[in-house]
């Protein structure tokens, strides 16, 4: 071995490790979506879809019922925040109900079922008594409460349904009865029939729809064959066509689908063509809140029916987009809700909530963009208008409750230390390790229930 000018022994230099090659950094893009996925997989994610979702929109449909309603108060020689103060009374109202029902097991919603549909069934029988209902706008669905307070039992009738159905097909799946046609329609669909034909003697065309679209919903939950649920449909649409065609003001309606001029033929198209006109003057960003032109006695119902149209005049595409991007949260939280469950009256009910809330908004959206015929519904939530306020809000109360319910959601709600407490003993924080959060996927049965399609 040669030594160096030293005497040392040369120095052998170790030799290099290959290189490594390293992972490629994630996409930013990939990223962000990788984050999203994850904090919508979360437990409590439907629980913050509905309650935030609810509130924003509630909170939203008191500013516009507070712009669009000042012109119509005015005209009828009252104070100009008249019907914002009836809507805000009825928010106040909705929320302690909404408080409550959320709080409320489910054993005591099951428990209110049937006291709530024979109650909804007296007031609407009780409608048609001379005296005591009150016709609106040529629909007698009203009970007078005195001054200017009225009551529209039909729409409690929608929450009566979704409680006694749920409550009963959850019984029926229990006892292994679904399996059998004559047990999933009767006394469902009977029961149904009735509130329908209460409904239809005073005339309200749109609200027989959004009970019948929940009757379908509730079918398809409890796994109706497809034969069973296409000739309730075909006898339903049968019935239908029967009422529209003998009725000139309902043909009317649905001759104004699409219309452009406020005169088309023999059907005066006023309130639909005037909708369009509020929409399309609205722009991008619309222009300015309380600065609509239609709400001036040119659209009938600005605050009521076509309060979207409003909408869409002040606060532009951004606004509408905005309603819809809120019901589009909120109905995929509660089908969350109902897929995600093993209660079969949770998955009933919600799935019945879900369907009610969204067909409404569905059809309402749809008549102020002229697709659909004018069916005088409210827009949920938004609407002015106390008797479907007030459901509503108790409806999305059940929908938090069933939310918190869930196993993975109430153990993330515990693990949430209060920000104002008492501290540990000793007055240290063991540190945490990451936080795991569990899905709130279902788990798969052995045999396939009778409410899984």
């Amino acid at each position: 071995m040669s030594s160096s000018r030293t005497g040392r022994p040369p120095v052998q230099r170790a030799s290099r490790r290959p290189a490594v090659s390293r992972p490629s950094r994630e996409n930013p893009v990939q990223r962000l979506y990788t984050r999203a996925r994850k904090a919508w997989d979360r437990p409590l994610t439907a629980y913050y879809l509905i309650l935030g979702g609810s509130l924003l929109i509630t909170v939203l449909g008191l500013v516009m019922v507070y712009s669009a309603s000042q012109i119509t108060a005015l005209q009828m020689s009252l104070p100009g925040s008249f019907f914002f103060r009836k809507q805000f009374l009825a928010a106040v109202i909705g929320t302690v109900l909404l408080l409550i029902a959320s709080r409320m097991p489910v054993k005591l919603h099951r428990a209110l079922a049937y006291p709530i549909l024979a109650g909804a069934v007296f007031l609407m029988a009780l409608v048609q008594v001379p005296g005591i209902g009150m016709s609106v706008n040529g629909n007698q669905n009203w009970i007078s409460l005195g001054g200017s307070f009225q009551i529209q039992p039909s729409e409690f009738g929608k929450l009566a349904l979704v409680l006694w159905a749920a409550d009963l097909l959850a019984r029926k799946q229990d006892k292994k009865l679904l399996t059998q046609w004559k047990h999933m329609l009767v006394p469902l669909v009977p029961v149904a029939f009735l509130l329908l034909g209460l409904i239809m003697l005073g005339g309200d065309m749109g609200t027989a729809i959004i009970l019948t679209a929940i009757l379908f919903g509730l079918l398809w939950l409890a796994g109706a064959p497809t034969r069973l649920f296409v000739g309730v449909l075909s006898v339903a649409a049968f019935i239908g066509f029967v009422l529209i065609k003998t009725s000139p003001n309902r043909m009317a309606r649905l001759a104004c689908i699409g219309a452009t001029e406020p005169k088309s033929g023999a059907a005066d198209c006023w309130q639909a063509v005037h909708g369009i006109y509020a929409l399309a003057s609205g722009g991008i960003f619309g222009s300015g809140l309380g600065a609509s032109v239609e709400k001036w006695g040119q659209l009938p119902e600005a605050h009521t029916d076509f309060i979207f149209a409003v909408t869409g005049e002040e606060l532009g595409l951004a606004g509408t987009l905005s309603v819809l991007a809120l019901f589009a949260a909120l109905g995929y939280a509660g089908i969350r809700v109902a897929g995600r469950t093993e209660d079969p009256f949770v998955r009933y009910a919600a799935g019945g909530v879900t369907t009610w809330i969204t067909a409404q908004a569905v059809i309402n959206i749809g008549a102020v963009l002229g697709l659909l015929p004018i069916a005088g519904v409210p827009l949920p939530l938004f609407s002015y208008g106390g008797s479907a306020l007030l459901p509503t809000m108790f409806a999305v109360g059940l929908l938090i409750a069933f939310a918190r319910d869930d196993p993975a959601a109430r153990a993330a709600l515990s693990m949430r230390q209060p920000r104002f407490g008492r501290k540990r003993a000793g007055g240290a924080v063991p540190a945490r390790g990451p936080r795991r959060w569990n899905t709130m996927r279902r788990r798969a049965p052995s045999a396939r229930s009778s409410g899984e399609r």
